[in-house]
Protein backbone atom coordinates (compact mmCIF):
# COMPACT_ATOMS: atom_id res chain seq x y z
CA UNK A 1 0.00 0.00 0.00
CA UNK A 2 2.77 2.29 0.66
CA UNK A 3 3.61 2.98 -3.15
CA UNK A 4 0.08 3.93 -3.85
CA UNK A 5 0.48 6.72 -0.96
CA UNK A 6 -0.44 10.34 -1.93
CA UNK A 7 2.31 12.62 -1.49
CA UNK A 8 1.15 15.61 0.59
CA UNK A 9 1.51 19.14 -0.80
CA UNK A 10 4.46 19.81 1.29
CA UNK A 11 6.14 16.82 0.07
CA UNK A 12 5.58 17.56 -3.52
CA UNK A 13 7.16 21.25 -2.90
CA UNK A 14 10.33 19.80 -1.30
CA UNK A 15 10.69 17.52 -4.68
CA UNK A 16 10.44 20.00 -6.68
CA UNK A 17 13.00 22.64 -4.68
CA UNK A 18 15.44 19.26 -4.49
CA UNK A 19 15.54 19.52 -8.36
CA UNK A 20 15.81 23.26 -8.56
CA UNK A 21 19.82 23.97 -9.11
CA UNK A 22 20.48 27.63 -8.05
CA UNK A 23 22.99 30.10 -10.08
CA UNK A 24 25.43 31.57 -8.36
CA UNK A 25 26.68 34.18 -10.79
CA UNK A 26 25.45 35.65 -13.67
CA UNK A 27 26.43 37.85 -16.61
CA UNK A 28 23.89 41.17 -17.38
CA UNK A 29 22.55 40.72 -20.92
CA UNK A 30 20.50 43.78 -20.74
CA UNK A 31 19.78 46.38 -17.81
CA UNK A 32 16.35 48.67 -18.04
CA UNK A 33 17.18 51.34 -15.50
CA UNK A 34 13.13 52.50 -16.03
CA UNK A 35 11.71 49.00 -16.11
CA UNK A 36 9.77 47.70 -20.05
CA UNK A 37 9.11 51.38 -21.53
CA UNK A 38 7.55 48.61 -24.19
CA UNK A 39 4.55 47.97 -22.56
CA UNK A 40 1.31 49.68 -21.99
CA UNK A 41 1.80 52.59 -19.46
CA UNK A 42 -0.61 51.62 -16.72
CA UNK A 43 1.51 48.40 -16.59
CA UNK A 44 4.75 49.86 -16.27
CA UNK A 45 6.07 49.80 -12.79
CA UNK A 46 9.07 52.32 -13.10
CA UNK A 47 11.85 49.97 -11.21
CA UNK A 48 14.77 49.04 -12.58
CA UNK A 49 15.02 45.70 -13.80
CA UNK A 50 18.09 42.94 -15.70
CA UNK A 51 18.16 40.21 -17.65
CA UNK A 52 20.87 37.67 -16.83
CA UNK A 53 22.20 34.71 -18.07
CA UNK A 54 23.50 32.37 -15.48
CA UNK A 55 27.61 30.92 -15.02
CA UNK A 56 26.63 27.62 -14.69
CA UNK A 57 23.20 26.23 -16.08
CA UNK A 58 22.99 29.14 -18.56
CA UNK A 59 19.35 29.88 -17.04
CA UNK A 60 17.79 33.15 -18.03
CA UNK A 61 16.51 35.42 -15.52
CA UNK A 62 15.04 38.62 -14.63
CA UNK A 63 16.55 40.72 -11.38
CA UNK A 64 16.15 43.60 -9.95
CA UNK A 65 18.99 45.49 -9.46
CA UNK A 66 20.26 47.95 -6.37
CA UNK A 67 22.60 50.10 -8.51
CA UNK A 68 23.08 50.62 -11.96
CA UNK A 69 24.81 47.78 -14.22
CA UNK A 70 26.62 47.27 -17.43
CA UNK A 71 26.41 44.70 -20.07
CA UNK A 72 28.66 42.07 -19.62
CA UNK A 73 29.01 42.65 -16.20
CA UNK A 74 29.43 39.57 -13.52
CA UNK A 75 27.30 39.57 -10.55
CA UNK A 76 26.80 37.89 -7.34
CA UNK A 77 23.66 36.30 -7.68
CA UNK A 78 23.66 32.56 -4.76
CA UNK A 79 22.41 33.09 -1.56
CA UNK A 80 23.61 35.53 0.84
CA UNK A 81 24.34 39.17 0.63
CA UNK A 82 24.45 40.30 -2.79
CA UNK A 83 26.25 43.47 -3.17
CA UNK A 84 24.38 44.68 -7.07
CA UNK A 85 20.59 42.71 -6.94
CA UNK A 86 18.31 43.00 -4.71
CA UNK A 87 16.05 39.79 -5.66
CA UNK A 88 15.57 37.07 -8.24
CA UNK A 89 12.25 38.43 -9.72
CA UNK A 90 11.94 35.48 -11.94
CA UNK A 91 12.79 32.75 -14.27
CA UNK A 92 12.05 33.64 -17.85
CA UNK A 93 12.23 32.11 -21.51
CA UNK A 94 14.54 33.26 -24.61
CA UNK A 95 11.06 35.15 -25.92
CA UNK A 96 11.07 37.54 -22.83
CA UNK A 97 14.31 38.99 -23.68
CA UNK A 98 14.62 42.31 -24.85
CA UNK A 99 15.75 42.85 -28.27
CA UNK A 100 19.37 44.23 -26.61
CA UNK A 101 19.25 41.07 -24.77
CA UNK A 102 18.64 38.71 -27.42
CA UNK A 103 21.64 40.04 -30.24
CA UNK A 104 23.96 39.92 -26.89
CA UNK A 105 23.17 36.66 -25.75
CA UNK A 106 26.06 35.11 -28.33
CA UNK A 107 28.49 37.33 -27.10
CA UNK A 108 28.11 37.00 -23.37
CA UNK A 109 27.76 32.66 -23.66
CA UNK A 110 31.36 33.30 -25.47
CA UNK A 111 32.73 35.48 -22.31
CA UNK A 112 31.37 32.44 -20.01
CA UNK A 113 33.13 29.89 -21.90
CA UNK A 114 36.56 31.74 -22.23
CA UNK A 115 36.42 32.79 -18.53
CA UNK A 116 35.88 29.31 -17.56
CA UNK A 117 38.32 27.33 -19.83
CA UNK A 118 39.32 24.70 -18.22
CA UNK A 119 35.91 23.59 -17.51
CA UNK A 120 34.40 23.30 -21.26
CA UNK A 121 37.58 21.98 -22.42
CA UNK A 122 36.59 18.53 -20.05
CA UNK A 123 33.59 18.90 -22.20
CA UNK A 124 36.00 17.27 -24.81
CA UNK A 125 37.99 15.08 -22.39
CA UNK A 126 34.62 13.49 -20.96
CA UNK A 127 31.44 14.00 -23.32
CA UNK A 128 30.29 10.45 -23.70
CA UNK A 129 28.31 8.11 -26.43
CA UNK A 130 24.50 9.29 -26.18
CA UNK A 131 23.15 6.29 -27.91
CA UNK A 132 24.78 3.80 -29.96
CA UNK A 133 24.64 6.00 -32.88
CA UNK A 134 25.20 9.07 -31.80
CA UNK A 135 28.05 10.38 -29.68
CA UNK A 136 27.71 13.81 -27.51
CA UNK A 137 30.44 15.65 -29.40
CA UNK A 138 28.43 15.34 -32.71
CA UNK A 139 26.02 17.67 -31.23
CA UNK A 140 28.44 20.52 -31.53
CA UNK A 141 28.43 22.44 -35.05
CA UNK A 142 31.14 21.65 -36.94
CA UNK A 143 32.00 17.95 -35.55
CA UNK A 144 31.47 14.77 -37.74
CA UNK A 145 32.43 11.38 -36.98
CA UNK A 146 35.94 12.51 -38.69
CA UNK A 147 36.53 14.76 -35.96
CA UNK A 148 34.74 12.89 -33.48
CA UNK A 149 36.79 9.95 -33.95
CA UNK A 150 40.20 12.52 -33.97
CA UNK A 151 39.19 13.84 -30.17
CA UNK A 152 38.29 10.21 -28.77
CA UNK A 153 41.81 8.78 -29.89
CA UNK A 154 43.49 11.84 -28.73
CA UNK A 155 42.07 11.87 -25.75
CA UNK A 156 42.87 8.55 -24.82
CA UNK A 157 46.76 9.28 -25.40
CA UNK A 158 46.55 12.62 -23.17
CA UNK A 159 43.83 14.52 -21.96
CA UNK A 160 43.54 18.17 -23.33
CA UNK A 161 44.86 21.19 -21.25
CA UNK A 162 43.50 24.07 -23.08
CA UNK A 163 41.64 25.46 -26.59
CA UNK A 164 44.82 26.16 -27.86
CA UNK A 165 45.83 22.63 -27.06
CA UNK A 166 43.06 21.21 -28.65
CA UNK A 167 43.03 22.83 -32.13
CA UNK A 168 46.49 22.34 -32.49
CA UNK A 169 46.46 18.16 -31.94
CA UNK A 170 42.84 17.84 -34.17
CA UNK A 171 43.67 19.75 -37.52
CA UNK A 172 40.98 21.62 -39.11
CA UNK A 173 38.96 21.51 -35.90
CA UNK A 174 36.55 24.72 -35.63
CA UNK A 175 37.04 27.37 -33.25
CA UNK A 176 36.10 25.26 -30.11
CA UNK A 177 34.63 28.46 -28.26
CA UNK A 178 32.29 29.53 -31.17
CA UNK A 179 31.24 25.73 -31.50
CA UNK A 180 30.07 25.66 -27.73
CA UNK A 181 28.69 28.73 -27.96
CA UNK A 182 26.39 28.51 -30.84
CA UNK A 183 25.12 25.02 -29.25
CA UNK A 184 24.43 26.83 -26.19
CA UNK A 185 22.33 29.14 -27.72
CA UNK A 186 20.62 26.62 -29.41
CA UNK A 187 19.81 25.06 -26.37
CA UNK A 188 18.87 28.41 -24.69
CA UNK A 189 16.24 28.57 -27.75
CA UNK A 190 14.78 25.22 -27.99
CA UNK A 191 16.23 23.55 -30.93
CA UNK A 192 17.59 20.42 -29.79
CA UNK A 193 15.78 17.86 -27.70
CA UNK A 194 19.04 16.71 -25.94
CA UNK A 195 20.51 19.46 -23.53
CA UNK A 196 24.25 19.34 -23.23
CA UNK A 197 24.86 22.52 -21.24
CA UNK A 198 21.66 24.66 -20.39
CA UNK A 199 19.52 23.70 -17.57
CA UNK A 200 19.41 21.19 -14.79
CA UNK A 201 18.72 18.42 -16.90
CA UNK A 202 22.09 19.08 -18.85
CA UNK A 203 23.91 16.14 -19.98
CA UNK A 204 27.24 17.67 -19.14
CA UNK A 205 28.10 18.65 -15.35
CA UNK A 206 31.39 20.40 -14.22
Amino acid sequence: MDRYRRHSYRESLDKKRRNVEYEEYAYVLDYLPEGYTDIPTGRRTGKSVAQVLGEKAFTLLEVAPKEDLMLYERIFIGKGQRDKILMINKKIGYDDLTATAKAELPYVVEEIIQNNEERFVQFFNMAPPITNRLHSLELLPGIGKKHMWEIIDERKREPFRSFDDLRERVKGLPDPVKMIAKRIVDEIIGKDRYRLFVGSRRLFRV
